[in-house]
This record gives structure tokens, sequence and C-alpha cells, in this order.
């Protein structure tokens, strides 16, 4: 840690984070979860909330893939998403899924205040974001895709969804 010039859990703890909130709506795999932690310990994000079938640490399966960002990373789990998304609004959060819909913005083209209070919502690997949970959401933001596939790994969007977050929100 001291050659990579890194900080410490307790230094994470009490370092300023990017005003950025994920929520995991049903997500299944554990090695996906821990997949999230460890992206948004990259990034110091604030929070992750994980709802409904989602595993919370301690888990085996979480930490393989967190490698101990669980334990920096705040979390909070929720029954359901919706109660999430309810909390968070009510903190003044804008929130967005990122899912395939007719009205979606491209990520690229999503415009946001640095510092603006933001929550994405990321859905369960085969069905996405619960149909819902979608009209509770300001909006929903999509990944642009080139290629023949439709859809993406639900670490792999976490990862680019959260750098481009970074750098809209960075202050």
């Amino acid at each position: 840690m001291d050659d990579l010039n890194r900080i410490s859990v307790v230094e994470f703890k009490a370092a300023q984070k990017l005003p950025l909130t994920i929520v995991l709506d049903n997500v299944r795999s554990q090695n996906n979860i821990g997949s999230v932690f460890r992206t948004a310990d990259a990034f110091r994000v604030e929070h992750i909330c994980l709802c409904g079938i989602c595993s919370t640490p301690p888990h085996r399966d979480i930490h393989k893939t967190a490698l101990g960002a669980e334990d920096s990373v705040d979390w909070t789990y929720f029954e359901t998403t919706s109660e999430c998304i309810s909390l968070l609004k009510s903190r003044g959060y804008h929130v967005l899924a990122v899912e395939q819909v007719d009205e979606s913005v491209m990520l690229d083209q999503l415009n946001l205040e640095p510092g603006t209070p933001t929550a994405i919502v990321f859905g369960n690997e085969v069905e996405g974001v619960d149909e819902e949970v979608i009209p509770l959401c300001d909006g929903c933001v999509e990944i642009p895709q080139f290629g023949t596939k439709h859809s993406l790994n639900i670490s792999i969007a976490a990862g680019i969804t959260i750098w481009e977050m970074w750098r809209k929100l960075s202050c």
C-alpha cells in the first residue's frame, strides 16, 4: 500500500467522497456485487445500497472480488429498491436507472452539475432494472454500444458508469 501511495480504510472513511450512491436492484451474483464495491472504492463513491435479493457483506464471494472494499465503502441493505429510491429522493438525490428504454439518455450525453447528489440504479443480471422501479427514477441512462450484443455484465456497466459519473460530478 505504501509503495502504491494508497490510503487506508480509516483515511478512506474520512476522505471527501464523490456525491454518488450506487443502488443494486436484485443483483444475484456475489462476484458482481464485490466488483461494484471494488470500483466504488477506486472512485471514492459515497455509498452502495443493496436491495432485494442482493447478498450483503460479510460474504466469501463478495470478498473474493471486492478485496476488502466492502470494508471501506459504506453500504446499506433495503428490502425493496422502491424503499431505497424513496429515501434517496427525500434526501435530494437525482436518481437515474441504467436501462435501455425509449427515452434514455446516452451516458456520454448526460449533463449533470458537478457536486449534484446522484444515485445510479443497476438491475438484475437477467431482467435489468425492475419495471416497477423505472418510473420512480428521474430518468434513465444508457451506455452506447456498437456491437451485436445489447447488454453488458453489471460489473462492466458499473465500471463504465461510475467512471463517467466521476468525470461529471467531480468538483
